[in-house]
């Protein structure tokens, strides 16, 4: 489980940025930084810190990845043709919990990695508990049985906070999902703009 399951909005704070868009992130109300220095004039930022930047934010965005994983889809992606920007993006949105997160079935990015680890999915009608599992273009993700009258599900199918993208076709009144097709990164509905390429300059360094 994350260890960040309390502290999430401390990512917020420490990037700057409400990075999933939600209502109760402390950045709406302070836009200073964490700490008893936060509200000092801030320096201008090295190189080596915008690009670091891009990757804790891009890197925070999916909540419960590690270092160790998101520098091995990054390797990954970097060995695959085509831009390896797009490349990371691709991964990434194929993520099961990320699909879970998409397709509103629940309302966190946190949640989603905790719904999958409790068995409450499945991928073409076979149980998946792995949140980092990998879905293919077409696969159906499904909400299994009782999970389905969890009060967290309906909320999140109900709440007008974000959409759902064109590339998860979800049916509601089934709680199912099919993803379609893997996104590019205008695709992807990021409350805040992600630069993948300056993630790819930072590791490449």
């Amino acid at each position: 489980m994350t260890k960040r399951l309390q502290s999430k909005y401390k990512i917020d704070r420490r990037i700057g940025d409400n990075l999933w868009g939600r209502p109760k992130s402390p950045q709406n109300t302070r836009e200073y930084g964490p700490g008893q220095h936060g509200q000092r004039r801030k320096s201008k930022i090295s190189d080596y810190g915008v690009q670091l930047k891009a990757k804790q934010t891009l890197k925070g965005y999916y909540g419960n990845i590690t270092e160790r994983q998101f520098r091995g889809i990054y390797a990954e992606a970097s060995r695959r043709r085509g831009d390896t920007g797009e490349n990371m993006i691709g991964l990434l949105e194929r993520r099961l919990d990320a699909v879970v997160y998409r397709a509103k079935f629940v309302p966190t990015v946190f949640a989603a990695r905790q719904f999958v680890n409790h068995g409450h999915v499945s991928v073409n009608g076979r149980r998946v508990t792995i949140p980092s599992y990998r879905v293919k273009e077409n696969d159906v993700i499904e909400v299994r049985g009782k999970a389905k009258e969890l009060a967290i599900v309906l909320a999140a199918g109900e709440s007008p906070e974000r959409d759902t993208p064109d590339y998860v076709e979800v049916d509601r009144s089934k709680l199912q999902a099919k993803f379609t097709r893997v996104p590019k990164l205008s695709d992807v509905p990021y409350p805040v703009r992600m630069e993948p390429n300056l993630v790819v300059e930072f590791y490449s360094r």
